[in-house]
């Protein structure tokens, strides 16, 4: 096994989706800080590694491999001891694939990203009605995957479920979940939450990226 270091900063839900993944894999690998606040993402030794200057972005024995869900599915691949966090079955696997791009183009990007780049970048902090309504449809669906299911992608726990728990949990100080209204998704989350890995992967990392946005003091608008 080559050595394993991952780039990134807890705020970021990518990143969070990374770090459970290696936890729940029980990977040895060692986590370097890139601030994106102060811009280190530009510097021209971040460069070398990802052109696009993102995190995540995971270095295995000198390769570079970015975007949270290339990663996540590279790492269970190459480095679980089964597949049942990305199972080689296609159909099975098609369903996983299926939730992760869903995470990555509605809930990440329609949702939070949406919300969330305007204050970073401009300090809008005036958040329209609209975009709101776009976390409450997210919620919609992800509680109709979960009709027949425990879990996002089937009866077991996949790399699917990391994905969206962290959008999800990011997304939280934006639109609460209504147990009554999402009782699954509700059940789901509490269920995500009990893993003994949950909170030092991503719970804490959550915790802190909403109470920097809360200092912005956010008010949404029709």
């Amino acid at each position: 096994m080559g050595k394993l270091i991952l780039y990134g900063m807890d705020i970021s839900p990518p990143v969070r989706a990374c770090l459970l993944t290696l936890k729940a894999l029980n990977l040895t690998y060692e986590y370097k800080v890139v601030n994106l606040m102060t811009r280190e993402h530009l510097s021209e030794d971040f460069l070398k590694k990802n052109p696009q200057h993102t995190v995540p972005t995971l270095e295995d024995d000198g390769h570079f491999i970015w975007d949270s869900h290339a990663i996540m599915a590279y790492l269970v691949s190459k480095y679980g001891k089964d597949d049942s966090l990305y199972p080689k079955d296609l159909l099975k696997r098609a369903v996983v694939d299926q939730r992760m791009y869903f995470d990555a183009g509605v809930l990440y990007q329609d949702g939070l990203r949406s919300i969330t780049l305007p204050i970073w970048l401009r300090n809008q902090t005036q958040i329209p009605q609209h975009r709101i309504d776009v976390i409450v449809e997210g919620y919609e669906f992800l509680e109709s995957f979960l009709k027949d299911n425990k879990y996002m992608a089937g009866d077991h726990l996949t790399i699917a479920d990391f994905s969206i728990v962290s959008t999800v949990s990011s997304l939280l100080i934006f639109s609460e979940i209504d147990e009554v209204k999402f009782p699954k998704l509700s059940a789901w989350l509490k269920s995500i939450e009990s893993l003994p890995y949950y909170e030092e992967a991503n719970g804490a990392g959550a915790k802190q990226y909403t109470e920097i946005l809360k200092s912005k003091n956010c008010t949404i608008i029709p």
